[in-house]
Formats: structure tokens, sequence, C-alpha cells
């Protein structure tokens, strides 16, 4: 699939549990569902000019949610845990 780079980070996600990460140089992302780990890992490279280490991802199911009667589902999404070498930083995330 040709996805471009800005395609595939679709958003960082900052909650309380991925900002103790990134003090260890591990960032999160909101990626495309379609996007493989050495996507990730290209586009978090080419976008951020750092030196990617490892990536995880994982598919995040959605939570169910009713209307009266009406039962249903949010989307599903799928989140990615990219580490960074040693001494790299992502300064978008700095003034977070």
């Amino acid at each position: 699939m040709n996805l471009s780079p800005r395609d595939i980070i679709i958003e960082p996600l900052v909650t309380e549990k991925t900002h103790k990460a990134m003090e260890r140089g591990t960032y999160t992302f909101r990626v495309h569902p379609l996007a493989t780990k050495a996507d990730i890992h290209n586009a978090v490279e080419e976008i951020f000019k750092v030196k990617v280490v490892k990536v995880n991802t994982a598919n995040v199911k959605g939570k169910p949610r009713r209307m009266g009667l009406h039962v249903g589902r949010t989307p599903g999404w799928k989140k990615a845990m990219v580490t960074l070498a040693p001494g790299q930083r992502i300064q978008f995330f700095e003034g977070v």
C-alpha cells in the first residue's frame, strides 16, 4: 500500500501513561490501520528526523455504546509505540 508518511501517522497520543513512557524514550501515536511496523518506522524517521530502534503496535477494539435500545461500538483503531535511540528526542512533544 502506498501511504505517505503524513497519512501513516494520524496523531500523537498524550496521556499520563504515554507521558511517563516519553521519559524512557518511547512515543505513542495513533496510526493508519493498514500501516505495517516498517511503514511506521520509516514515517517517524522521515517526519521527525530521529533514529527509531523499535516499533510495537496494538489494535485497540472499539468500546460498546448504547443509545436507548440500539447497541453499537465506537470504531477500533491502531496505535504504535515507537522507541527511539538513546539520547534522541522528538521536539514536538517537549512543550506538552
